[in-house]
């Protein structure tokens, strides 16, 4: 079904949200007839206690071996995989971040903000005592200083992940109302080499869009952006490359007439057929 098209952005057991094993991710994504799938589960230093219990907390040493003694038993297969993590950004542990796989065993690092001032939109003690818009903007502005201080990744992931999460999600949401924090956060990962991602789980939460949408992926494209990944946020089996349909449209009508996927951290380019 999706014989040219990666997913890389995949979660299993290792993130704290998740109960799906690894061998049923790739399972699934050979039935899909998928090219490439990457597991790129949770990373957050410092996410705040949930019942008292640390989370989002990788062993990084466990999650390789593990990942990596997969990938050679499969090795046979005609799914390439990868293995990467999902980091979670803040300012605060920017040192831990910028020295993290330092044994360079990661094929992928997706750099993303899940926390503002130490809360998950997620929660939404996060929205009380603040207007929608302000809280949106302190996102924003959360992800500048991130891009700012952490350099150890390799795409931004989903941009606009707080319209998740907001009250009315997208209803009342126009991305040209930030416009001005997109065109600066663009530029910034721009200059340092960094890609965005397409991420459909967006689709799977009600939103109109993947995150994020079109616009901002041509407003990407516009100011010179050439890196762009592709992902499903998929934390159970059903939803790897959920909405996938709309992606090769979606990347054409942004100008980018292929996506990127990583191998050992550099950029590999594929043409969409």
């Amino acid at each position: 079904m999706y014989n040219n098209l990666s997913d890389f952005h995949l979660h299993t057991h290792f993130s704290s949200d998740s109960n799906t094993s690894p061998p049923d991710v790739i399972k699934k994504a050979k039935a899909l007839g998928l090219k490439n799938i990457c597991f790129t589960d949770h990373n957050d230093f410092d996410y705040p206690l949930e019942d008292g219990k640390v989370v989002f907390n990788l062993d990084y040493n466990q999650y390789t071996d593990y990942m990596f003694d997969l990938k050679e038993r499969m090795s046979h297969s005609d799914l390439s995989i990868y293995v990467g993590v999902e980091q979670g950004l803040m300012e605060s542990v920017s040192e831990k971040i910028n020295a993290y796989d330092k044994d360079g065993r990661l094929d992928f690092i997706i750099g993303s903000s899940h926390l503002v001032n130490g809360v998950d939109p997620y929660y939404k003690s996060f929205w009380e005592d603040i207007s929608v818009r302000e809280a949106i903007e302190k996102y924003y502005e959360s992800i500048i200083c991130n891009i700012r201080s952490c350099n150890n990744f390799d795409v931004y992931g989903h941009l606009d992940y707080i319209i998740r999460y907001a009250p009315n999600k997208d209803t009342d949401y126009n991305w040209k109302d930030y416009r001005e924090y997109f065109e600066i956060i663009l530029k910034s990962l721009i200059e340092k080499g960094k890609g965005i991602e397409i991420n459909t789980g967006g689709l799977k939460y009600g939103l109109k869009n993947p995150n994020p949408c079109v616009e901002i992926i041509k407003l990407y494209k516009e100011l010179g952006g050439e890196i762009i990944t592709t992902g499903s946020d998929a934390h159970m089996p059903e939803y790897i490359a959920f909405g996938y349909n709309v992606i090769p449209d979606l990347l054409l009508d942004a100008g980018f007439n292929y996506y990127t996927i990583f191998n050992k951290r550099k950029p590999e380019f594929i043409k969409l057929q």
